[in-house]
């Protein structure tokens, strides 16, 4: 009998904490009701959120009444998502609320009709219980505006990342079991590792995106954050609008190895280092081959993936209609030079199809199936008023501590942050893989070998959770 074969309902007396399938699972089977699970989580937010601000707002009398028709369903047998507490970036319109894109100045009006991810989670059973912070725009890889700084359950002085941060947060700290998320320059991968999550950025085209002006030149992908590989695949599936299956053991592979930074003078520190060795070996002992691979990563693609950056952020506003004089200042400043950037013509479409070509050429240049380098370069950043400070000090952060997301983005390749162990400070401590186009499911195949051989804690320390490693893939 595997562990999430066990009933939840006899080890723990509240369903927070339980994984998305153990949910869906029991309220399938009728061992509880949709309800009962929503309601669960929601008195879990209202004790626990205050000190997290992971949540923008929260639907509760929504969440209840969309729960009780779930459970009036009389089939739920093809509902993946059955009863299962789920929360939006609030960058993803949900039906009956604004759309507030990290603040009140960047805020649209409400929105009539769910996002086309979203109505596939609702359509899978799901229930949404609120919309999670991010920064303002989504531009930055740490989580605060004027309202409130949103925290690292981890440890509070710390941000959960940035831009799913919130997502991450209530994530890590049990508020949901899973949480949607985009990802435009490591927004779903950097939270993950900084929460010791698991974060898979889908490639391009998978999932339908259809956020912003242009899906930041079609940089951006909508994924999901979750404590464990299972849950990982089966929202990715349902995102994708595919049925839902179980993963299998992926084949004997040759696995490409690099600790090159995409950005020259930062290397990733001793702890991000051993991350990688670490990777390195839970390959190696699931039978799989390592190999030293370093992509060549141009200097002409740091300042192109920059400068598609700024001018995302100055189509958006544009698109919608935002008065910038409200925006932040660094907001205001990004905005500037990505208006800048497009009329210097620095923002164009050949040079990242040219990367994205370099980028699969790469596996068949070095005879490698997947590409493992650092998910991050440094520890989380401290967790205050950065949306404060300037434009310029938010730069040098933010490229400093989290420069291996961005070129799989702009390649359009998918990417995925697995939880391998801690910094010595106790944080979590993750390592990235990548793969050509089409490899979600093996990428999440491999991350299931790292979760069965090294498991990893599912929610930060103090928050309820059902187990003290990670339940069975299978």
């Amino acid at each position: 009998m595997g562990w999430e074969e066990v009933a939840v309902q006899d080890i723990m007396p509240t369903w927070v904490g339980a994984t998305a399938r153990q949910i869906a699972r029991g309220v399938r089977r009728g061992d509880v009701s949709a309800t009962q699970v929503v309601a669960d989580h929601l008195d879990h937010i209202d004790r626990v959120d205050h000190g997290l601000a992971a949540f923008r707002a929260v639907r509760a009398g929504e969440a209840i009444t969309e729960a009780e028709k779930v459970d009036e369903q009389e089939e739920l047998a093809n509902l993946p998502l059955a009863g299962v507490p789920v929360a939006v970036k609030e960058n993803t319109p949900v039906a009956g609320l604004p759309t507030w894109n990290g603040s009140l100045a960047a805020r649209t009006p409400v929105a009539e009709a769910d996002h086309e991810v979203v109505r596939r989670l609702r359509g899978a059973g799901a229930v949404i219980l609120g919309v999670t912070r991010m920064p303002e725009l989504g531009l930055w890889a740490i989580t605060d505006d004027a309202t409130a700084v949103t925290r690292n359950p981890w440890d509070v002085r710390f941000t959960p990342g940035g831009s799913s941060g919130g997502a991450a947060a209530a994530v890590a700290a049990g508020l949901v079991p899973i949480a949607h998320g985009n990802d435009g320059l490591g927004s779903i991968r950097i939270p993950a590792a900084c929460c010791g999550l698991v974060g898979l950025k889908p490639g391009r085209g998978v999932v339908p995106c259809q956020l912003g002006a242009e899906d930041w030149f079609g940089l951006t992908e909508h994924g999901v954050l979750t404590t464990t590989v299972a849950d990982a695949a089966v929202g990715f599936q349902v995102l994708a609008g595919r049925r839902p299956d179980k993963l299998v053991p992926p084949p004997r592979l040759r696995v490409g190895v690099s600790l090159r930074s995409p950005v020259r003078g930062v290397s990733p520190d001793v702890p991000n280092r051993d991350a990688v060795a670490a990777a390195g070996r839970l390959l190696a002992a699931a039978g799989h081959d390592t190999v030293p691979a370093d992509p060549v990563y141009p200097t002409a693609l740091g300042l192109q993936g920059i400068a598609t950056w700024f001018a995302a952020a100055a189509a958006d506003v544009r698109a919608a209609g935002i008065d910038r004089r409200g925006l932040q200042r660094r907001s205001r400043r990004h905005v500037a030079l990505g208006e800048w950037a497009q009329r210097r013509g620095y923002v164009r479409e050949a040079d990242r199809a040219a990367w994205r070509e370099r980028s699969i050429g790469f596996f068949a240049d070095h005879a490698v199936d997947l590409l493992l380098t650092p998910a991050l370069a440094g520890p989380p950043p401290e967790a205050t008023g950065w949306s404060g400070r300037s434009w310029l000090a938010n730069m040098k952060t933010n490229i400093r501590y989290a420069p291996f997301a961005a070129p799989w983005n702009v390649a359009g390749l998918p990417s995925i942050v697995v939880p391998v162990g801690r910094r010595p400070d106790g944080l979590p401590v993750a390592a990235q893989l990548i793969g050509p186009p089409g490899s979600e499911l093996l990428l999440l195949g491999v991350a299931g070998q790292f979760e069965m051989q090294a498991p990893w804690t599912r929610h930060a320390p103090g928050y309820p959770r059902v187990d003290t490693g990670s339940p069975a893939v299978a």
